[in-house]
């Protein structure tokens, strides 16, 4: 027993070196909502080990007391049953079930990432007139595409956000499901492609944070960071300002350049995009010469546009999916078929080939 506790004396002293490169932004982070977060963590995390350290203790204890040099231990083996003992072994972990599903249910409804913000911190409620900050997040492969269209700007792999203001994220992906994460912002949210997500939060301390793909999602992936600049209002409409300055125009073109595959991208800047340029991209026609996704779920509830639109839609995509995989090679209509029906048109490179 005494080489246990001496064992037990030096455990501090052993882990504390392999902690030394843990950081604890997840269970202390300076934003409203990450807080919120983790603080769930630790409720939950404790009234799991409400149950976890007695059963671990227990054993121990047992496997001490009734080994087999014990001879003081009392030995009954026909002994089978103990209503006493079997309502403590049901009815905590039951109890504590019941409380840990009504925090969870609660607080996932709480932090619902599509709900907006009512306050901005602890005991102070979002202030009367104040808009939330609206950033369109691309997710690239594999880098991060941040607009904003209330000051018609945007930045790669850079992003900043005036300290106390909501800010309203509109999520996509051009090509692969990925996911937006931000530990001292907020808790990661999907991003995937034709489809926009959105993410609520503030951030409450300004400073330099890091931001990351938390979603593997091909070669470049781990390198798929950027820096999230806090700053106070004066400082972030001195950046917005810079930005105006010295940046370039993301244009349509611009954006198909950028949407090519490239991983250690440097943070850059630009001072003007193309309206609607967000929107093109959730509906998958940046390209000018593709039909819009809307413009197609359209066509199609008016019974859709014939053979006439094949070439269109058959005509290859400039930008990341320019090979394809995807272009028709040929069109069989009923008209054309020979009779009787063969089992099954031969396959060719690039689609199917009519009989």
């Amino acid at each position: 027993m005494s080489a246990i506790r001496r064992a037990l004396r030096w455990l501090p002293a052993l882990a504390l070196p392999l902690m030394a490169g843990c950081s604890t932004v997840v269970l202390s982070p300076p934003g409203d909502i990450a807080a919120q977060q983790g603080k769930l963590i630790v409720v939950a995390t404790g009234l799991m080990l409400l149950v976890i350290v007695p059963v671990i203790a227990m054993t121990l204890l047992f496997a001490w007391r009734y080994r087999a040099s014990n001879r003081k231990a009392t030995y009954t083996p026909d002994w089978d049953h103990s209503t006493q003992l079997e309502l403590v072994i049901w009815a905590i972990p039951l109890l504590i079930i019941i409380a840990l599903g009504a925090i969870t249910w609660i607080s996932t409804h709480l932090l619902d990432p599509h709900r907006p913000l009512d306050r901005i911190a602890p005991g102070r409620p979002v202030p009367e007139g104040v808009e939330p900050l609206e950033v369109q997040v691309v997710a690239l492969d594999w880098k991060w595409l941040f607009v904003y269209p209330e000051y018609g700007v945007a930045s790669v792999n850079e992003m900043a956000a005036p300290v106390d203001r909501p800010i309203r994220f509109r999520l996509t992906s051009s090509s692969t499901m990925n996911a937006f994460y931000v530990p001292a912002l907020a808790g990661m949210i999907y991003t995937m492609p034709a489809m926009e997500t959105k993410l609520h939060a503030v951030m409450n301390e300004a400073g330099d944070y890091e931001g990351l793909s938390s979603h593997y999602s091909g070669e470049g992936f781990s390198h798929m960071r950027f820096r999230f600049h806090a700053l106070p209002e004066e400082g972030f409409s001195q950046w917005i300002a810079a930005t105006r300055a010295g940046g370039g125009a993301l244009t349509r073109d611009e954006y198909l350049k950028l949407e090519v595959p490239s991983a250690r991208e440097p943070a850059r800047r630009y001072a003007s995009v193309d309206s609607g340029l967000f929107d093109a991209v959730v509906n998958r026609c940046v390209d000018t010469d593709r039909l819009c996704m809307h413009q197609m779920m359209a066509y199609d509830a008016m019974g859709g546009l014939g053979l006439d639109a094949i070439d269109a839609l058959a005509r290859p995509r400039r930008g990341n999916l320019a090979s394809g995989p995807f272009v028709s090679a040929g069109v069989c209509t009923v008209d054309r078929l020979p009779a009787p029906f063969p089992a099954a048109p031969q396959s060719v490179a690039g689609g199917l080939q009519a009989p």
